[in-house]
């Protein structure tokens, strides 16, 4: 697909007025407007600072109660893309069970782990919790599931990719303020969002290199320590979490992850001290011990890190050239035992997959769907349809959905019902 069509203005409802570089009223991007809060307590000389803040793209007057990453935190926690999160599927199907984690649940464990994670090495912890909150807008209804067939449906325009899309959320699609598309989020949250789980290169996606045509992201370094922090969280969070939702939902028993990579030796320990445990009570304890491993190892290791480099501001460290934050080298290869191991004994289960097939089959109609007749489309994404190339906005819809909207979608679009 060209890159051309990212680009173009992309408005469902049109604004009462768009302050754009040929606008009298812009302003270019640069430092942030005062006044600069500074939330309280220590912060390092690698940690990223609200008073250095490069800003946003749309000048505006800061808060003076909260900083500038703060604000961004709760400009994210307001929009619409993270309120539809507690609907889109994890692993499991949103409808499957009340316990199970979803895309939302999984955002709030991931901030509390970055942020906790920040706090102890002295970096910006209202930046970590921002990028971890922000870090799964892009997801589709139905999980990875969803997103395969969305990417594998529209690959002659250019496929989809979450990260990407989860920028063009945060930039374009989110309609909250008169004065701009997106939530002008600061430009170290857009980086972390982009880059946390490393620098870009190659072929971009579409979305993340036209914006970094308006203002570059500097897409082949690594980005803030914050950013780091907030991907090593959302590792920690999922392999752990998982298997809780793993065992509740019966795919494997507790005596089935004694022959597990890492998670093994604390089954073991956990049984050692306890015994036998209710099942609740097991999991708090398993969960508790292995994320406790984990978050102590990725603290040993960023620590020594930070020492060897020596690094003296939030730049320096980007410009490294290789991750700060960082699992040892033992741990991490353990870590990729684990998930190679619920790759192929949780995720690949035969109950996740025959739902995940039939959700596939969901976006993939509606898609087809939406191209061959876009009068199908809410009345706003109809209009912007007929003015874009043929498929974009169809996937921008899908994208957004739900898995319940999906599926009433689904049922008003043809009239029938599909069970998951």
């Amino acid at each position: 697909m060209p890159l051309q069509y990212w680009a173009q203005p992309y408005v469902v409802r049109r604004m009462a007025e768009t302050k754009l570089p040929d606008s009298p009223q812009y302003r270019p991007a640069g430092r942030l407007l005062g006044p600069v809060v500074s939330p309280p307590g220590p912060h390092a000389c690698y940690a990223a600072r609200p008073e250095t803040s490069r800003g946003r793209l749309y000048p505006e007057t800061e808060s003076a109660t909260r900083s500038c990453y703060s604000r961004d935190r709760d400009r994210i926690i307001h929009s619409s893309a993270f309120r539809r999160l507690k609907h889109k599927t994890q692993v499991f199907v949103q409808h499957e069970g009340d316990y199970y984690r979803t895309r939302l649940t999984h955002s709030l464990e991931v901030a509390q782990l970055a942020r906790s994670l920040a706090r102890t090495l002295s970096a910006d912890e209202d930046l970590a919790e921002t990028v971890a909150l922000a870090h799964d807008l892009g997801h589709t209804p139905f999980g990875h599931a969803g997103e395969e067939a969305l990417d594998a449906v529209t690959k002659d325009i250019g496929g989809f990719d979450h990260n990407a899309h989860a920028l063009r959320l945060v930039s374009k699609l989110e309609h909250r303020y008169a004065d701009f598309d997106g939530l002008n989020l600061t430009w170290e949250t857009l980086e972390g969002l982009v880059k946390h789980n490393g620098p870009l290169a190659g072929p971009l996606p579409g979305p993340i290199a036209s914006f970094d045509r308006r203002w570059p992201l500097e897409l082949s370094t690594w980005p803030g320590l914050e950013a780091q922090l907030a991907a090593l969280a959302d590792d920690i969070a999922y392999v752990s979490h998982d298997i809780d939702d793993g065992l509740r939902a019966g795919l494997f028993k507790v005596r089935d992850l004694l022959d597990w990579p890492l998670v093994g030796d604390h089954v073991k320990g956990v049984l050692e001290r306890h015994g036998e445990l209710e099942l609740s009570r097991f999991i708090g304890e398993l969960i508790r011990t292995l994320m406790s491993e984990l978050l102590e190892d990725v603290l040993a290791e960023t620590r020594d890190n930070l020492a060897a480099g020596q690094f003296d501001s939030a730049a320096a460290l980007r410009g490294a050239g290789r991750a700060t934050a960082t699992f040892s080298a033992n741990l991490l290869k353990r870590l990729k035992a684990l998930k190679a191991f619920q790759m192929d004994n949780m995720y690949r289960h035969p109950k996740v997959t025959a739902s995940m097939t039939r959700a596939q089959a969901v976006v993939t109609d509606l898609y087809e769907a939406f191209v061959a007749d876009p009068g199908l489309l809410p009345e706003d994404w109809g209009q912007a349809a007929r003015d874009a190339v043929p498929g974009t906005v169809a996937r921008d819809y899908i994208a957004g959905m739900t898995d319940r909207y999906a599926l009433a979608e689904y049922s008003r679009v043809f009239r029938t019902e599909i069970q998951l």
